[in-house]
């Protein structure tokens, strides 16, 4: 119902759009750049701006539960929009841009522990990973790491594969709690060249030099077999 802009295009922050839908505490427009809360990371905030100058804060972006395929933009419950307004709808860019930074870091914490992952939440102050292991880990060698293949400059791109293709190959799937959506026959994979392959429909920067000066803040061992790794932005 909704074309998700941002599955082609991250660094996009602003489209013209038009109201399909009311409900579930906001609305449903037919194109958007607000990324949804989903493969843990956090929705998008930003405004809608209609035609008469009134700008509506979205507060949170969702997947909606009432219309499959729709993206739903939460909204104060006094709004008032209608069904077929047209909006111009705009991101905090700065906030997208640190879920950028970090979510790809995340997968550069990937690379450099090599265990599944059993939960993960990226959010524009700070991300984490939850490996599935036993075994302890480096903050200081972890984040050197990081530092490292930041530094080498790896080409960042998205692409797609068929299911198929997917099930032959089950080792790119690392999360034990979210697995790819199926049922379009195919499946959105992002790879860092040289670095990491794996699946995923989040939002990411196109080159590792792009993530800057990002740090392990802090590992925490959580059960007998789980490791958490946080990340946050030195400075």
């Amino acid at each position: 119902m909704t074309d998700e802009l941002f599955r082609e295009d991250a660094t996009l922050t602003q489209c013209e759009a038009r109201v399909v839908a009311l409900g579930e505490g906001g609305v449903i427009l037919d194109r958007t750049v607000f990324y949804p809360l989903g493969g843990g990371q956090a929705g998008d905030t930003g405004v809608l701006r209609l035609a008469d100058g009134r700008e509506l804060a979205v507060t949170d972006t969702r997947k909606s539960k009432e219309h499959p395929g729709g993206v739903l933009h939460l909204l104060a419950a006094d709004a008032a929009i209608a069904v077929g307004d047209v909006v111009s709808a705009q991101i905090d860019a700065a906030r997208r841009n640190a879920h950028r930074r970090f979510h790809t870091a995340t997968h550069l914490l990937c690379a450099l522990v090599p265990h599944p992952v059993d939960g993960c939440s990226i959010t524009a102050g700070y991300a984490r990973l939850d490996f599935h292991m036993s075994e302890p880990l480096d903050k200081e060698a972890l984040t050197a790491g990081i530092a490292r293949l930041v530094a080498e400059a790896h080409a960042v791109r998205q692409r797609w594969i068929g299911e198929a293709e997917l099930d032959a190959n089950p080792g790119l799937v690392r999360s034990m709690s979210v697995q790819p959506p199926r049922g379009l026959g195919r499946v959105r994979v992002l790879e860092i060249e040289g670095v990491d392959l794996q699946p995923c429909g989040g939002t990411h920067v196109s080159n590792t030099r792009e993530i800057g000066n990002v740090v392990v803040t802090k590992i925490e061992k959580k059960s007998a077999m789980t490791r958490r790794v946080v990340l946050g932005f030195a400075g």
